[in-house]
């Protein structure tokens, strides 16, 4: 099967409702719900608005898709604009945000995060916290991208990042005895599959992220062993104890390295 170019960023028109169905749906959707939460809870406070102690926040969920993470800052009070370059992600989250209320607190915009600039007012670029989830590994320069992101924090601001982790994906193919594809290094997806065109090293990410004025908070792995277990009959059998040992695992090394997503909180300086 043909590959995805590698040099270009990846629109997502055409898989939309797969990234529905298997990213943020089901267990897998729960785990890294579970890890983001935690990890957010312990920096980032996503407490209502109608307490009088809380200020509002200004949340860019860029490249957000359907936007499941950051919707919950909208329905805390805050505020939420979201960018994509597919309309049919977008049209996803759109429906969430109609269904749940929160027009007036989100902002949908059809761009890619590269050209979010010229969709947003001069004096209102900033952001108290940036979350960039599984968008990296899709994009021809990734370097590129996190120095965009950059951007738009405002000092002391958040940045929370995830992205697709080459080692899990090599890991799975050896445990699947696909050796030619970790000899020829073959590991960009196929047109039409969601494994993405740039699967990233977290070491090398990690590299980029130490050049920029980030002071990482955290680092947790997302999905650490669940996908590793071939069985879907087993896999599904006690959801409550995979969600549990996912999260107390996810930051334990070797399980952190092995999780098919890396989740990095940092804050600028």
């Amino acid at each position: 099967m043909a590959k995805q170019p590698v040099n270009q960023d990846r629109n997502f028109d055409d898989l939309a409702k797969r990234f529905q169905k298997n990213i943020y749906g089901g267990l897998k959707g729960d785990i890294r719900l579970a890890v983001l939460e935690r990890d957010f809870h312990e920096y980032v406070s996503i407490a209502r608005v109608d307490n009088q102690h809380i200020t509002p926040l200004r949340i860019l969920d860029a490249g957000g898709g359907q936007a499941q993470f950051s919707l919950q800052f909208a329905k805390a009070g805050h505020s939420v604009v979201i960018c994509d370059i597919s309309a049919e992600m977008l049209k996803l989250a759109e429906q969430e945000v109609i269904a749940q209320g929160l027009e007036s607190r989100v902002q949908l915009i059809h761009c890619a995060i590269q050209d979010l600039a010229h969709h947003l007012d001069e004096g209102n670029r900033e952001f108290d916290v940036v979350l960039c989830h599984a968008v990296m590994e899709w994009v021809a320069n990734p370097p590129e991208l996190l120095d965009a992101l950059l951007v738009y924090v405002k000092s002391k601001g958040f940045l929370s990042l995830t992205f697709y982790n080459l080692h899990s994906l090599i890991y799975k193919n050896l445990l699947r005895t696909n050796f030619k594809k970790i000899q020829e290094k073959d590991f960009g997806g196929s047109r039409g599959s969601l494994t993405p065109i740039n699967p990233l090293y977290p070491e090398q990410v990690f590299g980029w992220l130490d050049r920029l004025p980030l002071l990482r908070l955290t680092t947790s792995g997302i999905r650490v062993f669940h996908d590793y277990i071939f069985n879907e009959e087993h896999r599904e059998r006690d959801p409550q104890s995979v969600v549990a040992l996912e999260l107390s695992l996810s930051r334990e090394q070797p399980y952190q390295l092995l999780g098919r997503y890396i989740h990095v909180l940092s804050q600028k300086y």
